[in-house]
């Protein structure tokens, strides 16, 4: 029979994902989240810059790193350079400094429709997800104690989360929207 709760893990995950994607496109506004996964070649090998240093957000515009080691202040720089962000990191005494520029209106629609094309690319993966539940439900058919009215039934459920999933999205990405849309 169909799993629920297994479904709705799988449905998770791929929240997560889209949810960290939309953490990453910039609004216009100085936010942690922006560099904290940026990858950095430090101690021989690649790691997260939240594991390297503490970041903060002091204003709307400035975001500030402040490397638990030093030595790793030029390795940070380059990671963040390096990171396709369109930021320019200040190396200052013990710190790095990013200041955030606010986006014009022409930069802020793009932002939106990459946001959009994140939803439909976070929609095809629930699409998957339900595809592989689908593929399970179906082959319960002609099982013993399987009936076809658990198989609609378990049908109609399975559609029922999908639609919560993908209203689920939708929620997310409108409110990167409304945020990048604000001035």
């Amino acid at each position: 029979m169909f799993d629920v709760t297994q479904f709705s893990r799988d449905a998770d995950k791929v929240l997560e994902v889209v949810g960290g994607d939309m953490a990453t496109v910039k609004t216009g506004r100085a936010k942690p989240s922006l560099v904290e996964n940026v990858s950095v070649e430090a101690y021989g090998t690649r790691m997260k810059l939240m594991e390297l240093a503490t970041i903060s957000a002091p204003d709307t515009t400035m975001i500030m790193i402040n490397p638990w080691d030093k030595g790793n202040l030029a390795a940070i720089e380059r990671g963040i350079a390096s990171a396709g962000l369109n930021i320019n990191p200040v190396v200052e005494s013990d710190h790095i400094r990013i200041v955030i520029p606010p986006l014009t209106q022409e930069r802020r629609q793009e932002m939106v429709k990459l946001v959009k094309q994140k939803l439909e690319s976070g929609k095809q993966m629930v699409r998957d997800v339900r595809l592989k539940y689908k593929k399970m439900i179906d082959d319960q058919k002609g099982k013993p104690g399987v009936s076809e009215d658990n198989i609609s039934a378990d049908l109609e459920t399975l559609q029922k989360k999908m639609d919560e999933y993908v209203a689920k999205l939708e929620k997310v990405v409108q409110e990167k929207e409304t945020e990048l849309m604000q001035m």
